[in-house]
């Protein structure tokens, strides 16, 4: 639920938080006191679309901050696990609008989007004005609404449909795998024959590559290697060069060799690094003789390097990859080549499962149209209780496709739906976004959700101006439902109206403060007398009229009365 909203720097609020509780909350106060800003400023920090004129005049910038208590919410976390932001308890949104154009947006801390916000928003808070398509507008939702009422998802044939459908997706996923249709098939064998062709005929070795790459670079600097090579050879063999060295020293040691056996260690080392460099000298002849003679040329060592690379790019980047690639690739021919044979099979199999999932479609849909009757029967009983006796709403099926027009590409069956409303006799009825608004939407949504709270997974529910056009007895009854529903999910209302603040668990009072210099839109929870004053204010009597008072006492004892015999 939401728990707290902090407001800084928006229109006439310099700065204010208010406490939200669960159950019931009402946000009152006069015509033009600020009550559309702490909505503004709520549809801001939720991902609204935001604007320099938001920002209170002489400030910098503005900033909301809304803090979310989630619980236990997979819904909730499984976004949060998404965007790989940890699981907390506590879900602190904040967004920051600045005249410079450094915005910003936080979820726990951690940079976001506003997009990132609204997907996590949507799960947590529901807003609903007058002006405002919101959820329940959407048909894709009236579906899921009417699933919920009927139970859908924990019905046995539901779970059979889930059941046969990824069956069906399994059988569609073998023969994909052995060509799927005939002309798929002889498409993908062909490209597979040329694959296995191309590195078949390229006929490339393990290590070829690395080889080539190192003899590219001794013909790239021959003339550098043989200098080198060259100079070595010439300091080891050359009159006075390290073999002369050698052997003049090798033979003076031996000359006292007798002497000791420590003379006689130093000469058999001597013996041994003499052996070496001619060894070293030997090697590099060799090495000369090699330069000297290549059986490539630099242009044939370049040419055959490039066919291997665009061999390893195209299948694996390296050898052992593109050898896997053709082992894979001529298992993948061999079945399309035996093709036939298993696609008859599965292909039969793939009818009937068709031909199953269809009837369960089928099943489907009648469970959905009945529970469909008896939720737009609750709905407009709820209206008409609400003063809209001539109202009519059913909720619209479109015609099942055959058989053979039939996509099979959902678990969800092959319903589209969309409510059907009119609110006046007479009037023939029409898609619900089209034709509804104002105090009859408020009063539409309020019999919807009196219907539908506690199958709802969102957790609040706003209502702005809920009681727009209603007055007398059906205000009482607007706030009785608003109740009803409070005790399944968190609700705030903003209202004008003694009947729906004497229902509150949680009243706010918004006033515009005029001073001096500015004037200031403040924020306060109210206590039990604060209550009983507001409630006189909005009858429309003196709040300093101890009959006003008492008329606002009776009212309050009335409400408190009507929601202990809910409990």
């Amino acid at each position: 639920m939401l728990s707290k909203l902090t407001i800084k720097n928006v229109a006439l609020i310099e700065s204010t938080e208010i406490d939200f509780k669960s159950g019931f909350n009402v946000l009152s106060g006069e015509t033009g006191s600020g009550k559309s800003v702490v909505l503004e400023s709520l549809n801001f920090v939720l991902g609204a679309k935001a604007d320099k004129t938001m920002i209170r005049n002489g400030a910098e910038e503005c900033t909301v901050t809304a803090e979310f208590d989630i619980g236990e919410n997979p819904a909730v976390f499984a976004v949060l696990d998404e965007f790989e932001f940890d699981r907390e308890d506590l879900l602190i949104i904040t967004r920051k609008f600045a005249l410079s154009g450094k915005n910003s947006v936080k979820i726990n801390g951690n940079s976001a989007t506003v997009s990132m916000v609204k997907k996590l928003t949507a799960l947590l808070i529901d807003v609903h004005g007058q002006s405002e398509h919101f959820y329940l507008l959407n048909t894709a939702n009236q579906l899921k609404l009417i699933d919920k009422f009927a139970g859908v998802k924990d019905s046995t044939v539901f779970n059979e449909i889930k059941r046969v459908f990824d069956e069906y997706k399994d059988i569609k996923k073998e023969l994909a795998e052995i060509g799927g249709d005939e002309s798929s098939r002889l498409i993908r064998l062909d490209v597979l024959t040329y694959q296995i062709n191309e590195i078949v005929s390229a006929n490339v070795r393990a290590g070829e590559f690395e080889e080539l790459s190192e003899l590219k670079d001794k013909l790239l600097h021959r003339e550098k290697i043989i200098t080198a090579l060259n100079a070595v050879k010439s300091s080891i063999e050359d009159e006075g060069g390290v073999s002369d060295a050698l052997s003049n020293a090798t033979r003076t040691l031996n000359g006292i060799s007798g002497f000791g056996k420590d003379y006689s260690d130093i000469a058999e080392r001597l013996d041994t690094a003499y052996a070496e460099i001619d060894d070293v000298a030997s090697v590099i002849s060799g090495l000369l003789d090699d330069l000297g003679y290549s059986e490539y040329s630099l242009e044939q060592v370049e040419e055959r390097l490039g066919v291997i690379k665009n061999l390893f790019k195209k299948y694996g980047g390296d050898y052992e990859s593109t050898a896997a690639f053709a082992e894979n690739a001529a298992l993948e021919k061999q079945k399309l080549e035996n093709f036939n044979e298993l696609s008859v099979a599965l292909n039969d199999k793939l009818l009937k499962i068709r031909k199953k999932l269809y009837d369960l479609y089928i099943k489907l849909s009648e469970t959905r149209k009945k529970s469909a009757v008896i939720f737009a029967k609750n709905v407009s009983d709820e209206l008409k209780e609400l003063g809209m006796s001539k109202a009519q709403f059913f909720v619209e099926f479109s015609p099942l496709v055959d058989f053979n027009d039939c996509k099979f590409d959902s678990a969800n069956g092959i319903d589209d739906v969309r409510f059907m409303f009119s609110a006046n006799s007479g009037e023939p009825t029409k898609p619900l976004s089209e034709v509804i608004s104002g105090g009859e939407m408020s009063r539409f949504m309020l019999s919807v959700k009196a219907q539908t709270a506690k199958y709802n997974d969102i957790p609040t529910f706003i209502f702005d101006e809920i009681d727009a056009g209603i007055s007398g007895n059906v205000a009482w009854i607007v706030a009785e439902k608003l109740v009803r529903i409070s005790s399944s999910v968190q609700v705030i209302a903003v209202s004008h109206l003694p009947q729906i603040a004497s229902f509150a668990d949680n009243n706010v009072l918004i006033e515009k403060i005029e001073r001096a210099d500015k004037t200031e839109t403040s924020v306060k929870t109210l206590d039990s007398v604060g209550k009983i004053a507001e409630v006189a204010r909005l009858t429309g009597g003196d709040v300093e009229s101890a009959l006003s008072l008492d008329h606002a006492k009776s009212l309050i004892s009335k409400a408190d009365e009507f929601k202990r015999s809910l409990v």
